[in-house]
């Protein structure tokens, strides 16, 4: 297997931003403490490959720097040059882990889980949505039909729901806090609303329920799994109530059936927004570990 950083294209943001950029080195040079000989610099998308996904306009806007300042409000971030290859090397780091998990049984970005980009639009810290340009590449070079998004992330991968809806051999699923962002969530093949205070118990219990049905409906080829960290009861935007052993018992629970049918897994980090940071590389660090143990 092979563990794609991005971390050496840097997320510029202003002082007091809320998002927190620094988890990425901070990142890399924690997993470089157990599998240094895994890790590989991520390739980065063309405008070709985001076109496979996102539309030809919003690629064209993103690009020259035409985003509204209105756009860049329901971004969250601020446009440069620097966000842009940031985004492109995010997502690239997340179609280089798909076709690792292709070849040889796993891949894992060190960032990637963009669901809240649109095929039109960005929104929630995402610029492009990483998911649905890996699966869409991969289908128009036929490696590969049937594919599974298993999300775990905290907030509802609403994007993801979208620019998937229309492909039936690309089945979404998503498990977040009811009450979380997005208000205005989309239709996944399968949501599963939490309550808010959620805790490792009863999550465990849903994810146990539904990962056998998951993979008996899609069929997949290919499993992308969003291994967010914000459902920690530490996190700042999470509200619910896991601790990291829970995390990572949720992270076990789904290599096991990756592992179970056979199905290829490439993993991206999701949202994470503990305070300290620290927490969130954490929970993260254990999710790669664990994976390391298993695959490589």
């Amino acid at each position: 297997m092979l563990i794609y950083r991005s971390d050496q294209y840097p997320l510029p943001l202003p002082a007091g931003h809320r998002f927190p950029a620094n988890k990425y080195p901070m990142l890399y040079q924690a997993v470089a403490q157990f599998a240094n000989g895994l890790l590989v610099d991520t390739p980065v998308v063309s405008d070709e490959q985001l076109r496979q996904a996102h539309t030809a306009a919003y690629v064209q806007k993103v690009s020259d720097g035409a985003l509204s300042a209105a756009e860049q409000r329901v971004i969250g971030l601020p446009w440069s040059p620097m966000l842009i290859e940031r985004s492109r090397a995010s997502t690239g780091a997340t179609l280089a882990a798909c076709r690792s998990a292709l070849a040889q049984g796993c891949g894992v970005s060190l960032a990637g889980g963009t669901h809240h980009a649109f095929a039109d639009h960005g929104s929630g810290f995402c610029v492009f949505n990483d998911s649905a340009v890996a699966l869409h590449c991969l289908r128009a070079e036929g490696a590969l039909e049937r594919a599974l998004v298993i999300d775990l992330d905290v907030h509802q991968g609403n994007g993801t729901a979208s620019m998937l809806a229309s492909e039936p051999q690309l089945f979404t699923f998503s498990m977040h806090g009811a009450n979380n962002y997005p208000f205005d969530k989309q239709s996944s093949d399968w949501d599963i609303e939490l309550p808010d205070a959620c805790d490792d118990a009863l999550y465990l219990a849903e994810l146990a329920g539904a990962l056998p049905q998951l993979f008996s409906l899609a069929q997949p080829e290919l499993v992308i799994y969003l291994a967010g960290a914000d459902a920690y009861a530490g996190d700042r935007l999470g509200k619910l109530n896991l601790s990291m052993a829970g995390l990572l018992a949720r992270d076990e629970m789904v290599m096991d059936y990756c592992q179970r049918f056979g199905v290829p897994l490439a993993i991206t980090m999701g949202g994470g927004y503990a305070e300290p940071i620290a927490d969130t590389v954490a929970i993260y660090a254990a999710t790669v570990r664990a994976a390391v143990q298993r695959f490589a």
